[in-house]
């Protein structure tokens, strides 16, 4: 049993922990001319041109009648910062369509507020840790790993194996390999906030933290550490499902955009979910 002191791993994803060489990591990659014609992003704000670091007038857009019969020169010319501080409230505004309910619904504006300041630090928070541990504890596929963990103990539990610890961590991490891993990918989660804050989890490690039983009941908490990457890569923006929305528009040239370059992050959750079993 000393080989056996709690806590010890089930499982860990192949995709590694506090990976910044992913491709939805990478940021400043590309240049005007780039993203203008291998993404056709000419024009991504009402407000500003981003390639000219002018101000938009009125009849700039393009559905105008006088749309192009402007004299060169006329529009206000503005800085980066200015140009950027822009970009990131037309974000902020154009959000509220993908988080519209739920405790999670304003970190969408929290996130695009730290991509803007913080520098590409990690982002912690809360509400998302209560967020991954109700869709671990909630969800009904047989195949999730919380079920398939409570599947294990209890059989072993009933079948009264000696080294009911023992065996229980020796044989998760293979039977984990197949099971569905937690992610916020359901029809509410495109409402909530959180399918446009996380979505798919990059990264899942999960741990048996801690464990009792007696003759007719047993106790496990599982401990679930998650990490999700704040950052849109190629594959993304070149979607139908991106594409469409400005906001995400804005998002890719602001991040990968050579003279913008706000880093995107990775997003770090963790929960604590209690099992119970017992002899019938």
């Amino acid at each position: 049993m000393a080989d056996f002191i709690l806590p010890q791993m089930l499982f860990t994803s192949q995709r590694r922990f506090n990976d910044y060489s992913s491709n939805d990591m990478k940021y400043g990659d590309l240049t005007a001319e780039q993203l203008k014609s291998r993404f056709a992003l000419e024009k991504i704000s009402d407000r500003v041109d981003p390639w000219t670091l002018t101000r938009l007038l009125p009849f700039d857009a393009p559905q105008s009648r006088f749309a192009g019969s402007y004299p060169p020169g006329c529009r206000e010319n503005i800085s980066v910062k200015t140009c950027t501080d822009i970009l990131f409230d037309e974000l902020r505004h154009t959000s509220y369509p993908f988080s519209l309910m739920g405790n999670c619904r304003n970190l969408i504006n929290k996130m695009l507020t730290h991509m803007q300041t913080r520098n590409g630090a990690p982002f912690r928070d809360t509400a998302l840790d209560e967020a991954l541990r109700q869709q671990i504890f909630t969800s009904t596929y047989s195949q999730s790993t919380l079920a398939i963990i409570k599947e294990k103990i209890d059989k072993n539990f009933k079948a009264e194996k000696r080294d009911l610890i023992k065996d229980t961590v020796a044989t998760l991490p293979n039977e984990l390999k197949a099971s569905i891993l937690p992610k916020f990918n359901r029809t509410i989660d495109r409402f909530n906030g959180l399918g446009i804050t996380v979505h798919d989890i990059y990264a899942t490690k999960i741990t048996l933290k801690a464990f009792e039983n007696n003759k007719k009941t047993w106790r496990a908490i599982i401990h679930y550490e998650t990490q999700d990457h704040f950052g849109l890569d190629v594959n993304d923006i070149t979607k139908k499902h991106f594409y469409q929305f400005d906001f995400f528009k804005k998002w890719f040239v602001l991040q990968h955009y050579d003279k913008f370059a706000f880093k995107p992050f990775i997003t770090s959750m963790a929960a604590d979910v209690e099992i119970r079993g017992e002899r019938i």
